[in-house]
């Protein structure tokens, strides 16, 4: 989804039936305000820009952003005909949410989504870097030579791509915390089955500096706070 932008003289025009000349004049006579301060005619807006013109509401909508902890069996989409979506455990004021890094039918744990598409975007962007913590549960022991290699990188021939470091710290025999800056598609299962180890269980723990809240049973959700939201943006 993205975070529309446009210039303020259209959307006032396309939203009130006045004409682009008169809006102008509107602007020009301070009758118009964006978030609370007066307009200026050249102004661009976003979707979350608050506008006001004679004191009418035209625009006020909020970023939203949730968190909740994925349970396994229930996809990361918006509408699925044979699956449980995560947009089906929401409540009905959250169905326009977009998901911001998914994770696979048998996965579990940290899920963000949103309605602010830049913010998903520094999110998942690759070029952004921005941690991934996972715990692994592993069929087969684990030895030391697993985070020797995953901190190398692990070629997918496939793709003919070579993934970032990633850094792997042993837990106990069959668990694993994974730490990615990138999210391709099954890569942490790929990854190990560079080992031929298969991967029982995949449970995200943090994105970034946000932890998941421990409180939360799989399938629940709750908003983030102003203070995570912030700690997430840098």
């Amino acid at each position: 989804m993205e975070s529309k932008k446009a210039r303020l003289d259209r959307f006032i025009s396309i939203k009130t039936g006045i004409n682009r000349r008169d809006v102008r004049q509107l602007l020009a006579q301070k009758r118009v305000f964006i978030n609370g301060q007066p307009a200026t005619t050249n102004q661009v807006i976003d979707q979350f820009t608050q506008i006001e013109c004679d004191g009418k509401c035209l625009q006020n909508n909020k970023p939203i952003y949730i968190m909740m902890n994925k349970p396994v069996g229930v996809i990361s989409a918006t509408k699925d005909n044979q699956h449980k979506t995560v947009i089906d455990l929401l409540q009905p004021q959250y169905a326009d949410l977009h998901i911001a890094g998914r994770l696979d039918l048998n996965s579990s744990g940290l899920l963000l989504l949103t309605n602010h598409g830049e913010w998903s975007r520094n999110l998942t962007s690759p070029n952004k870097k921005v941690n991934k913590v996972y715990k692994v549960t592993l069929e087969k022991p684990l030895t030391k030579e697993y985070a020797e290699v995953f901190a190398k990188g692990i070629f997918f021939p496939y793709e003919n791509i070579t993934t970032l470091p990633a850094q792997l710290e042993i837990i106990s025999e069959h668990v694993a915390e994974v730490t990615l800056k990138e999210g391709r598609y099954h890569q942490i299962k790929r990854m190990f089955g560079r080992f031929r180890n298969p991967v029982l269980k995949l449970h995200r723990v943090s994105i970034g500096a946000l932890a998941l809240d421990e409180s939360l049973k799989p399938g629940e959700s709750r908003e983030l706070t102003a203070q995570e939201v912030q700690s997430l943006n840098h």
